[in-house]
């Protein structure tokens, strides 16, 4: 089965704890609600403590137009991105030998805040020494769930090429959709939660030789993959294109679904792999927030122990939308999981969408 050789993730230079941005929302919106002192309570109750920005807090209270924004973005995610690239084949917590870019055959880059063509991944091979023929993959829109559609579909092409090695990385600048003038409940709940990240995987075919390249005694295999969408949810999250920019949509359903919706979902899922969920060591969770994780527990009758890494790095980081899981699964690789192990990738996005990765470690 292909494999999950190495990760890394990116600390963005604006750390933001949760009190300054409490400070900063009651600025920005205090005159337009009535009750904000009532709606700030959400910036406590998410468990948000700490946020990562690629700017600092003072940039957002001035207008900066779709453009600006969009600038900023493609810089910042190039500069960044480059960052996060070198660093997962550079990391010698998972690797034996640094690697080069040109070992890679296929380079998936995934992103929903920011537009650019060409592409983020196809400016960052114009700085870093890939091969001229490797494969681009840009996958743009699936937020949330975009990591772990990232490492499926890497999955997918290692299934058809076993020798490939194939990179991804997710570049999210969620704070460069702040939009200043919308007093929406939507974007003050946004402006709570989101943050910027970017994380980087590296995964490999069954023929690339792991025992040359991993410096761990084992390493997550995946086993199997799941795409679902429901039907007729597309108002349940994504964004709202306008002159201004993104404006975020961000329904306060999201708990609910989860629990009515998701647990038959993962429960086909894992009798098509003969398994239950109890069978499921490790719930590799993206957070998309307090509630979100805990509509996980109750919809699939896991424990806080389960989620308890994905509950740490939402505290650290805030919601970074696809890079998120990458974060957590980083942590998996570290420190939590052994050989034989068997753990479950989660990630919902717009669609209204789930991703669902099955791994073993091995």
């Amino acid at each position: 089965m292909p494999y999950i050789l190495s990760a890394s993730h990116i600390k963005l230079p604006h750390q933001i704890p949760q009190e300054e941005a409490v400070d900063f929302a009651r600025e920005m919106f205090g005159s337009s609600f009535k009750n904000i002192e009532r709606l700030l309570r959400a910036f406590k109750n998410g468990q948000v403590k700490t946020r990562y920005f690629s700017k600092d807090i003072e940039w957002f209270k001035t207008e900066h137009s779709f453009a600006e924004k969009n600038d900023t973005y493609i810089e910042q995610a190039v500069h960044y991105g480059c960052q996060a690239v070198i660093d997962c084949l550079n990391n010698r917590d998972f690797l034996k030998r640094k690697m080069d870019p040109e070992e890679i055959d296929a380079f998936i880059f995934i992103s929903s805040t920011g537009l650019a063509t060409p592409t983020i991944d196809a400016r960052i091979m114009n700085l870093l020494p890939f091969r001229e023929n490797t494969k681009r993959i840009p996958i743009w829109g699936l937020g949330c769930a975009g990591g772990a559609a990232g490492i499926s579909r890497a999955y997918e092409y290692c299934k058809a090429f076993p020798n490939a090695r194939v990179l991804v990385l997710c570049v999210e600048l969620c704070s460069l959709t702040f939009q200043k003038g919308d007093v929406s409940k939507s974007n003050l709940i946004g402006t709570s939660l989101f943050s910027d990240g970017i994380g980087c995987a590296l995964v490999c075919g069954d023929e690339v030789q792991r025992q040359l390249l991993s410096n761990r005694d084992s390493v997550p295999n995946v086993t199997s993959t799941r795409s679902t969408l429901m039907r007729d949810s597309l108002d349940v999250m994504g964004w709202d294109i306008k002159d201004e920019g993104l404006h975020v949509v961000f329904s306060k359903d999201i708990p609910l679904i989860i629990q009515q919706w998701l647990k038959p979902n993962v429960e086909a899922f894992l009798m098509e792999n003969g398994l239950t969920l109890t069978d499921v060591e490790h719930f590799i969770a993206h957070p998309g927030g307090k509630k979100v994780i805990q509509a996980y527990e109750e919809a699939l009758g896991f424990d806080e122990h389960k989620t308890e890494i994905s509950m740490q790095v939402l505290q650290e980081y805030g919601n970074m939308s696809s890079a998120t899981i990458l974060y957590v699964l980083e942590q998996f690789m570290l420190n939590r999981a052994h050989q034989g192990d068997v753990g479950l990738a989660a990630a919902l996005g717009p669609g209204f969408s789930s991703e669902l990765v099955l791994m073993r470690w091995e």
